[in-house]
């Protein structure tokens, strides 16, 4: 479970790295270069939460569902120190926490490339 979580983790690391600025560049092709792409594990969109489960899709079409967050957090459970069972359970619940971030800096990051700009309420 924890390799699932850290290996998802990552994803979304770079795909926010990567992904964050390629979301809001790829709807302005007066600002990259031409013919550029984003590279394939790109995060460009995630949708659901974290209690019904969520789906991160890459620029190269490929998906990944996280367990729920009630499910990860009971992964942790079978750990056998308290302090293993404290850790896991602290990156599950950051984990799930920074992918309604990015969620939310997907959704802005689209907004503001269709010209809504700042303080303008967007639907998702």
């Amino acid at each position: 479970m924890v390799g699932l979580v850290g290996a998802a983790a990552a994803g979304t690391v770079v795909g926010l790295s990567l992904g964050g600025g390629g979301a809001v560049a790829a709807d302005r092709s007066a600002d990259r270069a031409p013919g550029w792409v984003p590279p394939g594990d790109t995060v460009v969109a995630v949708t659901g939460d974290a209690d019904n489960g969520f789906s991160i899709e890459h620029h190269d079409g490929t998906t990944l569902h996280p367990p729920t967050l009630s499910e990860a957090t009971a992964e942790c459970g079978e750990y056998d120190a308290e302090v293993q069972v404290a850790v896991c359970t602290a990156e599950v619940e950051t984990w799930y926490r920074d992918l309604a971030d990015l969620q939310v800096a997907i959704a802005w990051a689209r907004h503001d490339a269709g010209g809504g700009g700042r303080g303008t309420v967007h639907g998702g």
